[in-house]
């Protein structure tokens, strides 16, 4: 993995479900109307939805592969690709069979399986014939959806298909692109807040082509400054060597060694809301650097010096309306007690502290740790998503920023 570039999506994204409606050829237009709402929509069609717009359609309005069946890209494993990197997942149309499927827990296409394998919200917009929507069937299908925390935007009255009139007509655009900012909305835990992360390692060089480090990748803190964007932060990111990766909404800093990573990051705090320090820092630096390539017999004699501990002394200047959560690696049996006297002396609001034992983590999409802070209930995480973590990292940065408010 750690040749690989990590590319993080411009934008909120929602993954727009149609099922196959003859008010399908609506959702063109809702598509439209989302991008001109500053969203990224990836669009998954049913195969019944096929009949009435085709799929060079949907991939010539989104940019974006529009499949329908999980067997169509299976190296990609496409509705866990798809679940990942959904804020939101909207289906519109939404039949009365797919409201069927979605209330019986049913996985049998991309949109259904998608649906299950995400924790994003759901917003339901359902279009049918009046007597559909109006079975007791239905009627409590949508009941059992709206108990589980889907949104669901009831249909209009109007003209239907044919010379039908009732209630299933489907929304206006504009009316489901309003229902659609409201729901996003409420994911914008960091709103106005500006975020800091340091991401990545430090390299302290002993010659021109040798050098003290370690084998952070930077997954970590670059899944951090993805979330925190994503919760509606300004982020900067202090970037030492990580894994190549696009991170587009992200003003990035890069730097390469610890005392450059320290100068940056007291640059940047004092305009900053929240400081993450995911980077991984080099402990300690060559007293001086040759500019010419050592001699194997020189390396008996390389001094060296402790780098200064950056979290540490920039957290002492911290105001109090500021957030401040660290790192740290820890092969220790007891990761809590280890980690807790960390959370102190460094001054940090919350600590998430890595369990490295073996050389597991470093370069790896997976992460085993303990998150802890102080009047927060310390949270598990066994071989989980660093997104996951990083989820759960905005969302008490959040919590944190609420008590200082008041």
């Amino acid at each position: 993995m750690s040749g690989e570039k990590i590319i993080f999506p411009k934008g909120r994204q929602i993954v727009l479900g149609v099922s196959g409606g003859i008010a399908a050829y609506k959702a063109c237009d809702l598509l439209r109307r989302l991008q001109d709402a500053g969203f990224l929509v990836r669009v998954i069609p049913t195969q019944a939805s096929l009949n009435f717009v085709g799929r060079a359609t949907w991939e010539a309005l989104s940019g974006q592969p529009a499949l329908s069946t999980v067997w169509e890209n299976p190296a990609e494993v496409s509705h866990l690709a798809a679940a990942d990197s959904a804020d939101l997942i909207v289906i519109a149309p939404a039949t009365a069979d797919t409201i069927a499927k979605l209330a019986q827990g049913r996985a049998d296409d991309l949109l259904t399986t998608t649906v299950l394998a995400s924790d994003a919200p759901v917003l339901i917009v359902p279009a049918m014939h009046p007597n559909m929507w109006l079975n007791s069937a239905t009627v409590q299908n949508v009941e059992t959806l709206r108990s589980r925390g889907f949104s669901v935007l009831d249909p209009e009255v109007g003209r239907l298909s044919g010379r039908d009139f009732g209630v299933g007509r489907f929304p206006e655009s504009s009316k489901i692109v309003s229902q659609v900012l409201n729901l996003a909305k409420t994911e914008l835990l960091l709103e106005g807040k500006r975020v800091l992360v340091t991401a990545g390692g430090t390299r302290e060089e002993i010659d021109p082509v040798r050098f003290i480090g370690n084998k952070s990748s930077g997954r970590q803190g670059l899944a951090i400054a993805y979330e925190a964007l994503r919760s509606g932060a300004e982020v900067t990111v202090i970037a030492g060597h990580t894994d190549p990766f696009e991170l587009d909404g992200v003003r990035v800093i890069k730097v390469n060694t610890a005392l450059e990573m320290m100068s940056a990051v007291e640059n940047e705090f004092s305009s900053s809301d929240a400081l993450v320090m995911a980077a991984a820092v080099a402990d300690a630096r060559p007293v001086s650097s040759s500019s010419t390539k050592l001699k194997k017999a020189d390396f008996d004699s390389i001094d060296l010096i402790t780098n200064p501990d950056i979290l540490s002394k920039v957290s002492q200047s911290k105001r109090s309306n500021q957030v401040v959560v660290g790192f740290a690696a820890e092969t220790a049996e007891d990761l809590i007690k280890a980690g807790g006297e960390k959370l102190i002396s460094k001054n940090a609001d919350l600590l998430y502290v890595n369990d490295v034992s073996g050389g597991a983590i470093f370069g790896q999409d997976q992460t085993s740790g303990t998150l802890i802070g102080i009047g927060v209930d310390s949270i598990e995480f066994n071989g989980v998503s660093k997104h996951e973590v990083a989820k759960s990292i905005v969302f008490h940065m959040a919590k944190k920023f609420e008590k200082i408010n008041g």
